[in-house]
């Protein structure tokens, strides 16, 4: 795919690379028009074709970025054309788009499973906005002459429900108008009474028997009027608008995720005036839950799992009967004695989560989805191909304009913006889809582009937006190796026997930092242990990596160790607890360190899986780790070779540290060791 003349130039590197073994970067880059910061290498690599894989790979990244400059064709994303539909804002999830647009024409529920931040919501509300157009409804409550506890529901079109509702509390308003007149013209005699006998008579008291009198007849004839109107009052009384869809044109949408039962399904408020003619009438006190305000909608809900049982047994009974009675969802609640007739909620269900959450959902309402829908696992990742880098270009457009706060970015911050996508994606050859903690990104940028009265969001300003936009994982990352360098736990010079300084990543996903991992091993006499002895609150998955370690172990110092010493291994400091097993090839080289007293270089850090057989495996977080190591002042890591191309720093980081790849332990104890005078074990486990 690349250009005739890059790829003759690549031939001519390769063949420049085979027949001189090692070269200087000045040079190189010189002789082939190179920029410098287009290659990593070391000057006298130890292993051709490590070295070379390396350089091969950086070179493609390089070349690359030069054919990513021609692919997108804008100076700004301002040029960026940014549709109004919500469907066509989704990023990456085609497949899903798909899903859904059948799903609106067919209407049909899905469940969404994937990660935070893929789009999941975005999805939802798309299929609200696909669905066809149809006749909305209201849906109205009205008294029961024959049983006030349980509500009458009506259904008429959309916008109806306001005017029902105010035309029969006019008629109450006349029916009462000639009563209140009367009730205010007896309270002006009832005041004016009094003085009239007192200046007639002359007499206080005649003034005071008349006043009192006329305040308790005024008083009876008020709560004779009130108790009228109760009695009235029911055969007239007004409905109550309990779903109103006045004045809307598009299929209605609710976020119910994390909404409580009451919410959800509706509920009949608690009336504490439940005697004497007090009390507020049953069908006033009735509140729509979402599933029936959603009719003919699309109700979302992530996290579907967290709902209680009972409620998802609930919400499977409105799908299938596509109606629902409204009762209290509270025992101890006057509520609790009203039901209404059932209320129609014909909605669209679009369920979301993760893999825990299929593991805990209702089974029967899972059944229900797959049944009469779709299920779509959301792509975490989407290939690094120039149309998928324009549309990462295309979200940053959609961000700013969403935002309306922030100026657009330039082409070469968008290029940044795509770099830490790569970077974030922690695979080869893919941009990351978890777009909200990108979009946190875009926004900082963006206030510091503000704050400085640019223009134009610039690189300057997203590279100071990832400094002051760090996540909590990377602070306490930062504060942990400060701590640890200051007394001494970790060491980034000399050697020692026995101690390694391996890497690991705190948080989860692509929200975590590296850390530096100091790891100590020791043997002593004994035998009596059947295993290595590990310690540092490992997981499981980290005690299962021990055990692999200790495979290797025996295959070639079986006989050095065997009913003679015991191996002891210490995670320094972990109190968090460790899990994983990227710190295997650490643990061996910490080993076989202490058992045949060989020193390790403490300039060095290293991270990688092991299997039974020796072979160097790949991990996760491979820049994260890598960075750990460049901020800790370390000099090389070593890293499987197959992670190499998952290496995504910004060069002139990278440029100050050595990447060693390796594809087995026995190149990870060549490169991390001091074999001086040991040579000869070495030639053993080669």
């Amino acid at each position: 795919m690349f250009e005739k003349n890059r790829f003759n130039q690549f031939i001519k590197i390769t063949d420049f690379v085979i027949e001189n073994f090692w070269f200087n970067t000045s040079n190189f880059s010189q002789k082939f028009s190179i920029p410098k910061t287009a290659l990593i290498l070391g000057l006298k690599p130890r292993f051709l074709i490590m070295r070379f894989s390396l350089f091969t790979a950086t070179f493609i990244k390089y070349l690359h970025f030069q054919s990513n400059m021609k692919n997108l064709d804008f100076s700004s994303t301002k040029q960026i054309k940014v549709s109004e539909r919500i469907v066509d804002q989704v990023i990456g999830q085609d497949l899903a788009v798909e899903i859904i647009k059948k799903a609106a024409q067919q209407r049909r529920h899905v469940l969404l499973i994937g990660e935070p931040g893929t789009g999941k919501s975005m999805l939802g509300l798309a299929l609200a906005e696909l669905l066809p157009k149809e006749k909305l409804v209201d849906i109205l409550a009205f008294p029961n002459p024959n049983d006030e506890n349980q509500p009458l529901i009506k259904t008429i079109p959309a916008g109806k429900g306001r005017e029902i509702a105010a035309r029969t509390r006019l008629q109450s308003m006349n029916m009462f108008k000639s009563q209140n007149l009367i009730i205010f013209i007896l309270a002006i005699l009832t005041i004016l009474a009094p003085w009239w006998i007192r200046s007639y008579y002359k007499s206080d008291i005649m003034f005071a028997a008349f006043f009192l009198g006329g305040m308790i007849f005024l008083a009876a004839f008020v709560l004779f009027i009130n108790m009228n109107k109760k009695f009235i009052g029911k055969e007239i009384s007004s409905p109550k608008v309990i779903v109103d869809n006045y004045n809307k044109k598009q299929a209605p949408f609710f976020d119910a995720t994390g909404a409580h039962a009451g919410a959800l399904l509706g509920d009949v408020l608690h009336d504490p005036f439940q005697t004497g003619g007090l009390g507020t009438p049953a069908h006033e006190r009735v509140v729509a839950g979402m599933i029936h305000k959603t009719h003919r909608g699309v109700l979302f809900i992530d996290e579907i799992a967290t709902l209680q049982p009972a409620t998802q047994q609930e919400l499977l009974t409105a799908l299938q009967e596509g109606k629902y009675a409204i009762t209290g969802q509270s025992e101890r609640s006057a509520g609790a004695m009203v039901m209404t007739e059932p209320v129609p909620c014909s909605f669209i269900l679009v369920a979301a989560g993760n893999i825990e959450t299929v593991r805990h959902m209702h089974p029967a309402l899972r059944s229900r989805i797959r049944g009469y829908g779709y299920e779509i696992h959301m792509n975490e990742t989407m290939p690094d191909t120039p149309e998928n880098q324009m549309k990462i270009a295309r979200f940053v457009a959609q961000e700013v304009i969403k935002d309306g706060r922030i100026p657009h970015f330039s082409k070469d911050a968008v290029l940044a913006i795509i770099e830490e996508a790569r970077r974030r994606a922690n695979r080869k050859g893919h941009l990351t889809l978890r777009l909200r903690e990108l979009g946190g990104l875009i926004r900082a940028a963006g206030d510091l582009a503000s704050e400085k009265k640019s223009k134009l969001v610039e690189k300057e300003h997203i590279v100071g937006a990832k400094k002051i936009a760090r996540t909590l994982e990377q602070q306490i990352a930062d504060k942990y190796i400060e701590r640890k360098k200051e007394y001494e736990v970790i060491v980034t010079q000399g050697k020692k026997i026995g101690r390694v300084n391996g890497l690991a990543v705190i948080g989860g996903e692509e929200v975590y930092s590296g850390i530096i991992l100091p790891i100590e091993a020791e043997v002593t006499p004994g035998g009596k242990e059947r295993e290595i002895v590990a310690t540092g609150k490992l997981g499981e998955i980290a005690k299962e990596a021990v055990k692999n370690v200790s495979a290797i172990i025996k295959k070639h110092f079986g006989e050095d160790i065997k009913e003679k010493y015991d191996i002891y291994v210490q995670f320094l400091q972990t109190y968090e607890g460790v899990e994983g097993d990227s710190a295997s090839i650490a643990v061996a080289t910490a080993i076989i360190s202490a058992l045949k007293k060989i020193p390790v270089r403490q300039d060095t850090a290293m991270t990688g899986s092991l299997s039974v057989r020796g072979e160097v495996l790949p991990i996760g977080g491979v820049s994260a780790k890598v960075e750990a190591a460049i901020e800790a002042g370390l000099k090389r890591v070593i890293v499987p070779k197959s992670n190499i191309q998952d290496i995504v720093i910004d060069q002139k980081k990278l440029s100050s540290i050595e990447i060693v790849p390796v594809e087995s332990i026995a190149d990870v104890l060549k490169e991390a060791l001091d074999w001086k005078g040991k040579e000869s074990i070495l030639k053993k486990i080669a």
